[in-house]
């Protein structure tokens, strides 16, 4: 226990930067997960070609993987950019096909008489979109959303592997110089990390009896 009490300003340095991770990353995949949602349900084939490939190609291809391009490979081509910014890249990039996915099940849920009855009144496909079929969608996707931030926030720890002190980082660290309090090290990262994902389980839940009653 001593472990961690002694270390808690270095416990706290990670736990910032993991929430700050997955805050900032899971902003960014909802937006660009969103429009790469609109792309999957568009009615112009490039566009749902070009959704389709970015999520097949993302979602089976492996996070560190995609954490390697962007720490080490876009320097090569001139991206100069910190750690902190690569690993936001990578976890955005990687998040938003999921989220994606989440979205474009959600606009499947919605009735087609809802598209009909919009594009009736004149609605474009965008408009559509924007103010009747997305509102809808997203009150049904507020669980699989709420688990793939809960997901987002482990795959953090993929950042503590390249440079960034979150964590799992933090963990490795101690785990180097107290390797006889090794257990209780790792104890306290999970507690932090519980810390987190247990507050959005709460979170979700809430929001998802909102949605229900919305309905």
């Amino acid at each position: 226990m001593d472990a961690i009490i002694d270390n808690a300003d270095l416990y706290w340095e990670g736990f910032t930067t993991t929430l700050s991770l997955a805050v900032v990353s899971g902003a960014l995949a909802l937006v660009l997960g969103t429009v790469l949602g609109a792309f999957r349900v568009s009615p112009i084939p490039p566009l749902r070609l070009a959704g389709a490939w970015y999520v097949e190609t993302v979602r089976n291809t492996p996070l560190t993987v995609v954490f390697f391009f962007t720490v080490f490979v876009m320097p090569q081509v001139g991206i100069q950019v910190p750690f902190y910014s690569s690993a936001v890249v990578a976890l955005t990039v990687y998040t938003a096909a999921f989220v994606c996915e989440a979205v474009r099940s959600g606009v499947n849920s919605v009735g087609v008489g809802q598209a009909e009855a919009a594009r009736s009144i004149g609605l474009t496909f965008g408009q559509s979109l924007r103010h009747i079929i997305l509102p809808q969608a997203f009150r049904t996707v507020i669980p699989p959303l709420i688990n793939i931030f809960i997901a987002l926030t482990k795959n953090t720890s993929v950042a503590g592997g390249f440079f960034v002190a979150e964590l799992f980082n933090v963990g490795r660290r101690l785990s180097n110089s107290l390797s006889d309090q090794v257990p209780w090290v790792l104890l306290g990262v999970a507690l932090f990390y519980l810390l987190i994902t247990i507050p959005a389980g709460v979170l979700a839940g809430w929001a998802e009896r909102k949605a229900a009653f919305a309905r």
